[in-house]
């Protein structure tokens, strides 16, 4: 697709290095992500309870909940840790193909902001891993 200068000037208008490089369209793929993470971590929890898993068993929780947490976390600060990580932007329909950060400061901004969400989604899933390990059955 070839897009007009117009077009490419709105977008990097809207990209905002290390606040938010994702559009309405990645923003709700995002959250849907942490939908999902979050009821698979409820199901797997519930049925880790139901059938006495060990405590030890039941830190596998960490994972779906580190997940729901990433989509949560990336949605609300509208910003993508993935594409941060491989200097991109997306403000076009999700599944497109995103546009690439050549300024190294604009990439330092955005790998900052993505380790911090990164940090947030463990400890999230780490408190939430805490919770199952301490859970009496």
């Amino acid at each position: 697709m070839v897009h007009t200068s117009a077009q490419v000037e709105k977008r990097t208008a809207q990209y905002i290095p290390g606040a938010c490089n994702i559009g309405r369209d990645e923003i709700r793929v995002r959250a849907l992500t942490g939908l999902a993470g979050l009821f698979i971590t409820a199901i797997l929890l519930i049925i880790l309870l139901i059938v006495h898993a060990s405590p030890v068993i039941r830190v596998i929780v960490f994972i779906p909940a580190f997940i729901s947490a990433l989509g949560f976390l990336q949605a609300y600060f509208h910003f993508c840790a993935y594409f941060c990580l491989r200097s991109l932007f997306n403000f076009e329909k999700a599944g497109t193909t995103p546009e690439e950060i050549w300024d190294d400061n604009m990439r330092r901004l955005d790998r900052r902001r993505a380790w911090t969400i990164i940090a947030y989604a463990a400890l999230v899933a780490a408190g939430v891993t805490l919770v199952a390990f301490i859970i009496p059955f």
